[in-house]
């Protein structure tokens, strides 16, 4: 990745450490942030709240919502080194290949997942809820690509819930916004539904999704999807025993920004950092 500019120096032996692991210079790391902070609009918009996530999620916890049985492939668990290991790292000796024993707990791969969590056995009231966070996410894959797939990124997201309306609402809004969005940074999205259901594949509800579909994706020329609107029915209100009042169990939904992809979908489009950077500052310098 090209770090050369007459405008933000580049960091002498700055270097990725590995295979989807990617260190950003300066000129793409006040890209990343410049679109999150961009990004937080909808938050502002929808008067959602920013709040900040666990960063280990419990393993038995996804159990519930069939995430090992969807994503199987996707989980980075945590683990420790035993103690049988510590005298031998103490001397020196290399780490590999030592003796590890598991947490019970995994990183998240998607930021609403610890959100949902949190509200378990909650009651969001007749009128719903709405909050936001962003998170570092991660994700076993079978290749990394640059930006377009890392193993850890930053993801945010704008997560509701409330009554069925409400979220039919919320990812309406959260739609709008992102076309919005991407228009004044000169980024052309297409809009495609895709098959990524929270439930199992093989229950009623992924033959309802069949019919319905609950996720659509806008994805950079490339083919690189950088936003997501996800309808996740009442399936997280029931497995957690969330309710919405006298709706019974909360319906919800999110929407949500892969943040080194909207760096990437901006490289795309304008050809290097500075050049991203300099149509950045005239959208934030303009308010919507």
């Amino acid at each position: 990745m090209s770090t050369t500019s007459a405008t933000t120096p580049p960091v002498p032996g700055l270097r990725s450490p590995g295979p989807g692991l990617i260190t950003l210079d300066p000129a793409h790391t006040a890209l990343l942030r410049g679109l999150d902070t961009l990004l937080t609009g909808l938050a502002a918009r929808l008067s959602a709240p920013e709040v900040t996530g666990p960063p280990l999620l419990a393993a038995d916890d996804l159990a519930r919502l069939d995430y090992f049985r969807n994503f199987p492939h996707l989980g980075v668990s945590a683990a420790r080194f035993t103690p049988d290991a510590y005298d031998a790292l103490a001397a020196g000796q290399a780490p590999g290949g030592r003796p590890l024993e598991p947490t019970g707990y995994v990183l998240p791969s998607a930021t609403c997942y610890g959100l949902l969590l949190s509200l378990a056995g909650t009651d969001v009231g007749d009128d719903g809820l709405r909050i936001s966070a962003a998170g570092r996410c991660f994700r076993n894959e079978t290749h990394y690509d640059g930006l377009r797939r890392l193993w850890g990124f930053h993801m945010r997201e704008v997560v509701y819930l409330g009554t069925q309306d409400g979220a039919l609402e919320h990812l309406e809004r959260g739609g709008a916004f992102i076309q919005e969005t991407a228009d004044r940074l000169g980024l052309a999205l297409t809009r495609a539904t895709a098959d990524d259901p929270f439930y199992d594949k093989g229950g009623s509800r992924a033959r309802l999704m069949a019919l319905d579909p609950v996720k659509h994706e806008y994805s950079a020329p490339d083919g690189t999807a950088i936003a997501s609107v996800n309808r996740h029915r009442n399936f997280f209100g029931e497995r957690l025993g969330i309710r919405a009042g006298d709706h019974g169990p909360a319906y919800s939904a999110c929407v949500a920004f892969g943040v080194e992809r909207w760096v990437h979908g901006m490289l795309l489009a304008h050809g290097g950092p500075e050049q991203a950077l300099d149509r950045l500052r005239a959208v934030t310098a303009t308010p919507a």
